[in-house]
């Protein structure tokens, strides 16, 4: 008997908590939410099951756990503590970008920019309630974090997390995530309620063709401009760049095919699978996580009306068939395509034969760009 009830001591069952059960319940939410609703399945389904196994109870000597030292999980996590995963996503969202539409009506770049105010005024809420609440205490660092979720790009958030406030890296990452999957929730209805229907119906001139040699020379002239002037957002630009200039040089279809396909798919997995696992109870049921949450889905619907309506400014300067949409407004948010999808959604309801996905990748992309350099000069200044 005595060998029974030591080996009940050892099972999970023994020492589950009520934080490991919601947690793991959290988990199988995102994994139903991935298989049913079909919201970012490549991100939330191995973050959900990350959180299934990062949450079932174990002895500690057992070294099973994300945060032990020499144990599977810690080697796994480590590409997400040191900020070695997010560069490589990089890599391969620019071997998938095409910069045409963006290259051919520069001016929807500023869309891009507009939406990045949701980053700065989170960060500045996340500073106002750590002065209202003791407990909520985010120091800039932290708050700076905080307030990239607002970019709904989830390498990025969890790149600078990484720097500036790794105590907060899980609940940072899976707020992020969770935001960018619920794109096609939360975004129709800013844009209807900020958008009227004569808007919503404008119908945006074609883009012009964009050549090879300019397809070229911008990745490289992108980078070295950003990198000398916010050289913090280098590695993650430098690696959006190559693998934009890996796809359109045509002479390294090879490679730009490993980054766009196999390279993105293992570092998917891995990064979510680690991001879930490290969302353990104690860690990640508290105040501030909660918190991180609700600021979260704030910047999140700041950014989106940031971009739709500095839409509606511009086209007070515009005339004729050089007016925006000012639904492609929301695509400002770094989410892609997704952003860009439900623009090209909405846009339909009101005219099916109003085709807006191309002119939404414009701002989509920019907003890429324009996180990376928002997390760039963040951690420049911030950095110890």
């Amino acid at each position: 008997m005595d060998i029974f009830y030591r080996f009940i001591e050892t099972t999970g069952f023994a020492h589950m908590t009520w934080g490991n059960a919601i947690m793991i319940v959290i988990g199988l939410v995102f994994i139903a939410l991935a298989i049913i609703k079909d919201y970012e399945p490549l991100l939330l389904l191995p973050i959900g099951f990350g959180a299934v196994v990062g949450n079932i109870p174990y002895i500690a000597t057992m070294q099973l756990g994300v945060y032990d030292q020499g144990s599977v999980m810690s080697y796994i996590y480590f590409g997400v503590k040191q900020g070695v995963f997010p560069p490589l996503i990089f890599l391969g969202i620019g071997a998938m970008t095409d910069f045409s539409t963006m290259l051919s009506n520069p001016k929807l770049i500023l869309l891009g920019a507009a939406a990045q105010i949701g980053i700065f005024l989170t960060l500045i809420g996340a500073l106002f309630l750590g002065g209202l609440f003791e407990s909520l205490h985010f120091g800039i660092s932290e708050a700076a974090a905080i307030g990239i979720i607002g970019g709904a790009d989830g390498p990025t958030s969890i790149f600078l997390a990484s720097k500036l406030a790794p105590e907060l890296l899980g609940a940072i990452a899976i707020a992020a995530y969770s935001y960018m999957a619920l794109v096609p929730v939360i975004q129709p209805p800013i844009m209807m309620l900020l958008t009227t229907k004569k808007e919503r119906l404008i119908r945006m001139k074609p883009p012009r063709e964009v050549n090879k040699r300019e397809k070229i020379i911008f990745p490289i002239a992108a980078f070295m401009i950003s990198a000398l002037i916010v050289p913090g957002a280098m590695t993650l630009l430098g690696m959006l760049c190559l693998g934009n200039l890996l796809k359109e040089s045509c002479v390294t279809e090879r490679l730009a095919a490993t980054a766009r396909t196999s390279l993105i798919d293992i570092v998917t997995i891995l990064l979510g699978f680690s991001v879930g696992a490290s969302t353990q109870a104690s860690n990640f049921l508290t105040t501030k996580s909660l918190c991180i949450f609700g600021l979260g889905a704030a910047s999140f619907c700041v950014a989106t009306a940031g971009g739709v309506l500095f839409a509606k400014l511009m086209n007070l300067f515009l005339r004729g068939d050089n007016k925006i949409n000012p639904l492609i407004g929301a695509a400002g948010v770094s989410a892609v395509p997704d952003s860009a999808r439900v623009v090209q959604m909405v846009g339909q309801r009101e005219d099916p034969d109003n085709f807006l996905l191309m002119h939404a990748m414009a701002p989509n992309v920019a907003g890429v760009i324009g996180s990376a350099i928002a997390a760039g000069i963040l951690w420049s200044i911030l950095v110890k």
